[in-house]
């Protein structure tokens, strides 16, 4: 199996996007185990190699408690933007929903090498901004679906 066209590394040359996995370490989840949880410190970003994550958000309602999906990450994804977003707390919950491999990327390594090849550092937050808009048009929906329905409730 090739390997993934990373969504965070398009519109790079095969030779950076070599120099960029370069300071990954690798990390292996197993089926249910947490990678960060809401509100944690986020001072890495993952890029999923093989399985998949789960991106949730934990929810009490009344006097139980629920993960609400409000997205997947496969293989080329990546998974933790907040790592590199002030103020640098995960967003969301990520779980492995099978056994998955990752490749960990901190954010001092990445920020280091962007210091020195800013026309790298341009088009990775540029894709960068593109995935976190991604990931807002998921919550504007899921937001006016629920307003929607607060809406009719209330003219019902």
């Amino acid at each position: 199996m090739p390997p993934p066209s990373w969504d965070i590394l398009e519109n790079l040359s095969s030779s950076e996007v070599t120099a960029i996995l370069s300071l990954a370490r690798p990390l292996n989840l197993q089926e249910g185990e947490e990678l960060f949880g809401l509100g944690d410190e986020a001072d890495r970003v993952f890029l999923v190699v093989h399985g998949l994550v789960k991106l949730t958000l934990p929810l009490t309602v009344g006097d139980s408690r629920m993960d609400a999906m409000v997205g997947e990450r496969r293989p080329g994804h990546l998974v933790g933007w907040s790592g590199l977003i002030p103020p640098h707390r995960f967003t969301v919950k990520a779980s492995a929903a099978e056994n998955t491999e990752l490749l960990a990327l901190a954010r001092v390594s990445l920020l280091a090498h962007f210091q020195g090849r800013p026309e790298v550092g341009t088009i990775v937050f540029s894709n960068l901004a593109r995935i976190v808009g991604q990931r807002l048009q998921v919550f504007q929906t899921l937001w006016i679906r629920e307003m929607q329905h607060v809406v009719k409730t209330k003219t019902a």
